[in-house]
């Protein structure tokens, strides 16, 4: 048989151990229901984790793997774990994709991972909370640039507070030109409000 034809960019979710994945339920159902990119799972080894929920995910693959460097988008939900500065072993992989210019997608406990590397110190970027990220970060120094509002984009970091998972992913959806901005605005109101606009 010849090799796959199947190139396309993949966005990769990292998930471990009680992350909260109502996060970014969303945003990975329709990046990977929209057929333009694939969507996987790493963790820092390839054992099993629990989520929040009590879901079982086995991850894809691990944080060693090589085309996580190639990632059209890395993803990172929030959860108690983040907060209380647990699965740093992420950082160096974070920090790669921040000098490489590869979008990171953080919403909730994820953006105070963010913000003790130093990524939200220049950027427009929301959270919680600012007091939520300065009281979680001692390093953050953003605050001129905290905006509080629902999800924000700032070069290629995304932001979100925890409550708000579609505003969330309607940003993702942006950044990867996943659709149309009327499709995207359709998309939104069809799952905030109930309401689908022609």
């Amino acid at each position: 048989m010849g090799e796959s034809n199947d190139t396309k960019p993949t966005v990769y979710l990292f998930v471990y151990d009680s992350f909260s994945d109502w996060e970014p339920a969303y945003a990975i159902a329709e990046i990977n229901k929209s057929g333009k990119y694939t969507v996987e799972t790493f963790a820092l080894t390839k054992d099993a984790v629990t989520s929040a929920g009590g879901l079982t995910i086995l991850p894809c693959t691990d944080i060693d793997d090589e085309r996580i460097k190639q990632a059209a988008m890395i993803i990172i939900p929030g959860g108690r774990a983040l907060e209380e500065k647990k699965y740093g072993e992420v950082m160096p992989l974070v920090e790669y994709a921040y000098k490489n210019n590869i979008p990171i997608a953080a919403i909730c406990g994820a953006t105070t991972l963010l913000a003790d590397m130093g990524m939200l110190d220049d950027i427009r970027h929301t959270s919680n909370a600012l007091v939520y990220l300065k009281q979680l970060s001692s390093w953050y120094k953003g605050e001129n640039y905290y905006l509080d509002e629902k999800a924000v984009t700032g070069n290629n970091i995304i932001t979100a507070g925890g409550v708000y998972p579609i505003e969330f992913a309607r940003e993702i959806f942006i950044k990867l030109s996943l659709y149309n901005n009327d499709m995207i605005g359709k998309w939104y109101q069809l799952f905030k409000n109930g309401v689908w606009v022609e």
